[in-house]
């Protein structure tokens, strides 16, 4: 048992640098392939693999085989469908409410819904993980339609888990159109660049509330909550209103110049961990620049070029994966306040497989903290204070 002055000796604000734990979903790689779900390198899985397949094997620990993969889809279009009391609920709520809180209350809700959360075994967890993944995408869709006064949408079980989210979202059919197709793909690999990503924010916060024994709605719950801050899930929001607000690329040294000169953060450019550079940012400015081409419209990916290279340059920082995802974004007219629920549909792959791992080999999360306060002090009568 490690004592007081043992602790305190290794304080590290926000935790940076302490290992909290261990875990056989994803390795940061810093020397290698950036990151690595469950030994398979990112970038090999975005070019070959779909996010089903990467999905199955964050939450199954080893990838499907055709006919499982298969199943593992027709499970997924089986239960991509809301409860009409989730409908009904969803149609209750303030149009202008934020669609993260939103997401947040109605994961909440289905947790009352599943008879599994009253179990924690490996099996329970994992129905309510596919359920999981296959509800979040109509619950975003479903509160934006209504909110919007637009027409409801249903799975189609012809499409894959990215060609639908997108018609969900944008009313685009990959099988209609060209560009919507290779839109859909592009949609498919960042959901798989943003599936996992080790003990971040919101993973630890599942994490924490799974290590007490709750159920995995709960520590969903805490996950959302964790995301919906502009430093963890909101940053490619906020990096396609700055695209936007600069307008050109003529303008945008210009812009990034002033904003550093007045302290203003840049979003999209850093990372607590991946100190020399995000692998996932190299894959998806590939596929934004393809994208851009392909739709003839190359003016946030050339805005973007400009305030890389500036960022580079002043501040010798390169950016992250949520930079050029911003530019592929607003290519496939995702409505930005849907950007960090995208992630949602992205990453609950990841939080399920870690609230599983957690709770197979428990121990409670209860960090220490550096007492700062007052000294210790001699309790005085009421009537004899000063």
């Amino acid at each position: 048992m490690p004592t007081t002055e043992s602790v305190l000796q290794h304080y590290s604000p926000g935790l940076e640098g302490v290992l909290a734990g261990e875990t056989a979903i994803c390795q940061v790689d810093e020397g290698g392939a950036g990151l690595r779900y469950r030994g398979y390198a990112v970038g090999e899985l975005a070019e070959k693999a779909t996010f089903e397949e990467v999905a199955y094997l964050l939450l199954f620990g080893k990838l499907p085989t055709r006919k499982k993969l298969d199943d593992f889809a027709a499970e997924l279009a089986a239960r991509s469908v809301l409860p009409d009391r989730m409908v009904a609920f969803l149609a209750t709520l303030p149009r202008d409410a934020h669609p993260m809180d939103i997401l947040r209350t109605a994961v909440s809700w289905l947790g009352l819904l599943d008879s599994d959360n009253l179990h924690r075994s490996r099996e329970a967890n994992l129905r309510m993980s596919i359920r999981l993944l296959a509800q979040i995408p109509l619950v975003i869709a479903t509160a934006h339609r209504l909110a919007m006064g637009a027409e409801m949408v249903s799975w189609q079980p012809a499409r894959s888990f990215a060609e639908n989210l997108l018609w969900y979202l944008t009313g685009l059919r990959a099988d209609k159109d060209e560009e919507a197709k290779a839109m859909a793909r592009v949609l498919d690999v960042s959901l798989i660049l943003y599936a996992e990503h080790e003990f971040n924010a919101s993973t630890f916060s599942a994490r924490v509330t799974a290590s007490t024994l709750t159920d995995l709605y709960s520590a969903i719950t805490s996950a959302i909550g964790t995301l919906k801050g502009p430093l963890h899930g909101g940053a490619n929001e906020a990096v396609a209103e700055m695209f936007i607000s600069i307008g050109s690329s003529e303008r945008a040294e210009a812009w990034v110049t002033a904003a550093l000169a007045e302290k203003r953060r840049i979003m999209g450019f850093g990372h607590r961990v991946l100190k020399h550079g995000d692998v996932r940012s190299d894959i998806i400015q590939r596929e934004a620049e393809r994208l851009s081409d392909l739709c003839g419209d190359r003016r946030w990916y050339d805005i973007a070029l400009v305030v890389d290279r500036v960022m580079r340059r002043e501040k010798g920082l390169a950016p992250n994966l949520d930079f050029y995802t911003a530019v592929a974004y607003l290519l496939m007219g995702i409505p930005r306040a849907l950007y960090t629920p995208v992630f949602v549909c992205s990453r609950i792959a990841g939080w399920c497989a870690h609230v599983i791992e957690q709770q197979k080999h428990n121990r409670l999360i209860r960090p220490r903290a550096l007492y700062k306060g007052p000294a210790p002090e001699v309790y005085v009568g009421l009537d004899d204070r000063r």
